[in-house]
Order: structure tokens, then C-alpha cells, then sequence
């Protein structure tokens, strides 16, 4: 299992806001086809929520730390019944940002004139 800081956890839980869940775990539990889905979610975008059902709030921790080891990933937040999960994708590095350019110094303007002086 993969630990963060809580810097990158915080920023982590500001970028999944927005998700939806893309995995669910209901009456069956965590089977492997679950795993496979929430493993090809964590392929394709990195973070991900996936939604838990029926089960009490130990339960769901324990899911995802069970998740969290099998996947090799790391657990971002569990809140409710949605779990967050991180796990960096090696195969999706993105190349360096270019470096913009300086801007040029702002010339002063010149001072307007008002209507009647």
C-alpha cells in the first residue's frame, strides 16, 4: 500500500470532488471481477471513487485497505460510502511543461486627462 502526505491526500480529495464512482461493491463483496474493474479504473484515470453498499462503516475500511494492498495503491478518503483511491500510472508520464516565456515589463501609461481641466 502506497502512503501520501497529507498535502498530496488534500489535494487528491479537491481533484476527485468532481468524480463519479466507477466501480461498486455491493452484496457480493470485493470479488476479483470488482478488483479487475476498479484496477482497469485506476489504469485509465489514476483517481477514482468507487461506491460500497450494505455494509457497516468498519466494513468499508477494511475494504479499503484491502483494496488499497491487492492494487498496490493508496487510500485518499473514505467518506460515507465512497471510497477514494490513488495509484500514479507509470505508462501515462507526461513530458515536461515548457517553461513560459518572461513577460515584458509593463511601460507606465500615461496619465489620463479628465473632461474639463
Amino acid at each position: 500500500m502506497i502512503e501520501l502526505s497529507s498535502s498530496q491526500r488534500r489535494a487528491l480529495r479537491a481533484r476527485a470532488h468532481g468524480l463519479k464512482p466507477v466501480a461498486s461493491i455491493s452484496q457480493n463483496g470485493l470479488t476479483d471481477a470488482v478488483l479487475a474493474e476498479i484496477d482497469r479504473g485506476l489504469k485509465a484515470h489514476e483517481l477514482i471513487k468507487v461506491r460500497v453498499y450494505g455494509t457497516e462503516r468498519g466494513g468499508r475500511t477494511a475494504l479499503l485497505v484491502d483494496i488499497c494492498t491487492r492494487l498496490e495503491a493508496a487510500p485518499v478518503q473514505h467518506i460515507g460510502n465512497i471510497l477514494v483511491v490513488f495509484r500514479k500510472n507509470p505508462d501515462n508520464a507526461k513530458p515536461a511543461q515548457p517553461q513560459p516565456k518572461p513577460r515584458k515589463a509593463a511601460t507606465p501609461a500615461s496619465p489620463r486627462r479628465r473632461p474639463g481641466k
